[in-house]
Parts: structure tokens; C-alpha cells; sequence
């Protein structure tokens, strides 16, 4: 089966995941795609195909014979979509030698235009896959399954041989569960990449320090006739409490390795209010400085206004993984000479977001990511060509050789 197959049919499969729900997986839509991918994976002839009661989805490329002592590598891609656009009904455009122009999007008034997305005339003479534009497309991440189990078959059909090459697919990575229920141990590699979004000559390997952060404000209320000295108006501490932050630490004012304080949410009324934030940073130093200066502000608020008024409540998101990479770097190394195998030049930004493979490598599976050539996740406008995931193909096959090679050559 090609990539381009693959990719179209996953899509054709709902997997919607749903924020605020506890158990994993938030959706029970994502079984139907996690029972598709049990079942190929059996037909392929892969070795120890499971399918945890939490939606996880793992298999085993076994060793070429010989082989069978080199340490196992892994590649993961995850299931769900984003909760932030439609995921229904996916009618995907398929646009034979794009001719690198705007794009109108099905009859839904909306166009892939070029001044968005100027990247697009790179993309000129390739077969482009776009959305209706009433759901997005999916290609975040049935694109990185379909790239990997399209490497995993071509090293089975064309007998490359190969180390231990380890699958797993998982749930409710959108809503930042991925990681929750993931077998480690079970999984069997020493380390792994998820297969999830950005250039296929990209590999990351830094990302945020993450938390979030929800002040509950208890005001005290009265008729507004009478007032004064009285009154606490809970949506007003609200602004007081966002107006004691710097305001040139926004998402919108910051780039690169620069952090910043995220305001999400606002609600309620003069007698309770909340307010819910995202801390982000790379540095853990300069992380753990943001979360003090939100403790401050609870100190300070219920200090002015009494005991009480505000209660924050700071969960940590996930860590960068950098520092569980750094000194492994020759994980990064073997990715970045597959890419220029590949007639690429490597690149790594600071990752301005998080993956499933930050927690993972805090697990204990030093986890990267490297990229399957899709863009404009999360809306109607997202795309992706068939050469681009070809290549993304390329580039697993690649590694899993350069991963052999050194085994062989004690590098």
C-alpha cells in the first residue's frame, strides 16, 4: 500500500479528542482507528501487535537475522486529531501538479492563499492534498502513521536489513495525554522519534517547559448602591491580577527561546470569578522564576484583600526535553545524516510547543521529533503532497539503516 493510500483512508476515520475528559482516551471514536491499525499491522506480518484498553496501539519490526543483539529503535506517531476545528466527514482535494497558486477550498468560501501561506509555489508541480475547508485535514498526525508503517513495509518487502524497529500509536496527544499511559518498558527501544508535523529536514529537540495556571477569585457582593468599602468585584481582580503581569510577555510579543504568561480563559460574576493562564519556557531556571511571580500575585491579592480572596492552582504540563537529550545527542546526529543522505540540509529551532516525545523522554525514551511535511495544522487550511510524505518515508528508512550501521560499527 502507497503512503498516499494510507494517509487518505486514516483520514477517512474520525478521531476527534475532547479536552476536560479524564480518562484516556478522551474520545471512544479513536478505538476505530486504533482496531484499523491493529489489524494492518497483523496482515503486515508484524511481530507482538497490541491494543491497550486505553486506546494505545504497539508493534515490532523484529531484527534482520544476525541482528538480533542491537538495541531497539522506535518511531511514534499519535492518532487523534485537534479538538480545535472539525475532524468529520474529511473530504480531502487531491490537486495533480499543483501549480503553486491559491487554492479555493471546496465551496466552503474559504482559499489556501499564498500570501498566508507563502511556502506554497515551493510546493508547485507536487500532488497536493488539501481540505474541503469545512474540517481540517488529519494530516496532524495520520500523515506520520502513514509514513511510518509505509517505511516498515518497503524495509520488510525490499529486505533492508535493520535492527528492532519498534511502532507505537497513541491517543490524545492534542489535549496533552499522549504520554499518560504509554508502556516504556514494554515498548522496547532505547530511543525513538515521534513522526509529527514541521519539515522533513527538521528535527527537534528543544521545546517548553509547560504549566497551567488558574486563579479562582472569590469576591464579596453587595448591591451596588451600597457599596463602598464593601464591595470586592471578583471580574475586576481579575484584570488586577492580569494587569501585575508584564505585558510585553505574550505570545504575541515573543519569539525564539523567549517565554511568556498566556491568558486562555476569563469568566464568571462580581461574587467568583477564574482566570486560567499557559506558562511557557525553554529556560527551567527562568520557568520556575514565572511560576514564583504567579505565587507572588496570589500572596499579594490575598494580602490587599483578605485571606482567601484567591486561591491558584499551578499544574506542570510538560518538561523540554533537552535535558534528557543533551547528553545523547548521537540520537539527533543519526537523524541529521539521514537528512543529508537525503540531499537535505539538517535544521533545529527551538520547538515553540510540545510533543508527546518531551514527556516520553522523561519517561525514560529519549524521544525527538522529526517531521512529516504537513502544514497548517489544526483548521481547514492544513495540507500536505504525497512527495512530501514520501520523502518523510525516505527519511524513516533512512535512520532505522544509519541505527544499524552504528551498532555494527560500535559508533
Amino acid at each position: 500500500m502507497t503512503v498516499k493510500e494510507r494517509f487518505l483512508k486514516y483520514v477517512s476515520i474520525h478521531t476527534q479528542s475532547a479536552h476536560g475528559v479524564e480518562h484516556v482516551p478522551t474520545t471512544e471514536r479513536q478505538f476505530d482507528l486504533a482496531r484499523y491499525l491493529e489489524n494492518e499491522m497483523k496482515e503486515m506480518g508484524l511481530d507482538n501487535v497490541r491494543l491497550s484498553e486505553n486506546g494505545y496501539v504497539y508493534a515490532v519490526l523484529p531484527a534482520t537475522a544476525g541482528y538480533e543483539d542491537v538495541s531497539g529503535i522506535g518511531f511514534i506517531a499519535h492518532m487523534d486529531t485537534s479538538p480545535d476545528f472539525s475532524g468529520e466527514n474529511v473530504k480531502p482535494q487531491i490537486i495533480e501538479n499543483y501549480d503553486g497558486g491559491d487554492v479555493k477550498l471546496g465551496t466552503s468560501g474559504r482559499t489556501l492563499d499564498v500570501e498566508t501561506f507563502p511556502h506554497l509555489p515551493t510546493l508547485k508541480g507536487k500532488t497536493l492534498i488539501t481540505t474541503d475547508g469545512t474540517t481540517l485535514l488529519g494530516a496532524d498526525d495520520k500523515a506520520g502513521i502513514a509514513e511510518i508503517l509505509t517505511a516498515v513495509e518497503t524495509i520488510m518487502t525490499k529486505d533492508i536489513p535493520h535492527g528492532k524497529i519498534c511502532i507505537g500509536f497513541t491517543p490524545d496527544e492534542e489535549v496533552g495525554l499522549g504520554p499518560s499511559h504509554f508502556d516504556v518498558p514494554g515498548f522496547g527501544a532505547e530511543y525513538a522519534y515521534t513522526v509529527d508535523g514541521g519539515r522533513a529536514n527538521g528535527v527537534s529537540y528543544e521545546n517548553f517547559n509547560a504549566a497551567s495556571a488558574t486563579f479562582e477569585i472569590h469576591g464579596y457582593s453587595v448591591h451596588p448602591g451600597g457599596a463602598k468599602n464593601k464591595m470586592i468585584n471578583a471580574l475586576l481582580l481579575g484584570y488586577e491580577i492580569n494587569s501585575m503581569l508584564p505585558s510585553g510577555e505574550t505570545p504575541r510579543t515573543t519569539e525564539g527561546r523567549e517565554g511568556f504568561y498566556h491568558l486562555t480563559s476569563m469568566s464568571g460574576t462580581v461574587a467568583e470569578a477564574k482566570i486560567g493562564y499557559i506558562v511557557r519556557d525553554h529556560s527551567i531556571e527562568i520557568f520556575n522564576a514565572r511560576k514564583s511571580t504567579l505565587r507572588l500575585i496570589e500572596k499579594l491579592i490575598n494580602e490587599k484583600y483578605g485571606e482567601g480572596t484567591v486561591k491558584l492552582t499551578i499544574k506542570d504540563q510538560y518538561p523540554n526535553m533537552y535535558e534528557k537529550i543533551k547528553d545523547k545527542m548521537y540520537i539527533i546526529d543519526n537523524a541529521y545524516e539521514a537528512i543529508r543522505k537525503l540531499g537535505m540540509e539538517p535544521s533545529s529551532t527551538a520547538g515553540r510547543g510540545g510533543t508527546d516525545g518531551a514527556t516520553l523522554s522523561f519517561m525514560g525514551l529519549p524521544c525527538p521529533n522529526i517531521g512529516t511535511e504537513g502544514y497548517g495544522a489544526h483548521g481547514p487550511y492544513e495540507h500536505i503532497t504525497v512527495e512530501g510524505m514520501e520523502l518523510c518515508v525516505q527519511l524513516i528508512i533512512e535512520i532505522a539503516k544509519n541505527h544499524l550501521e552504528k551498532a555494527k560499527t560500535g559508533k
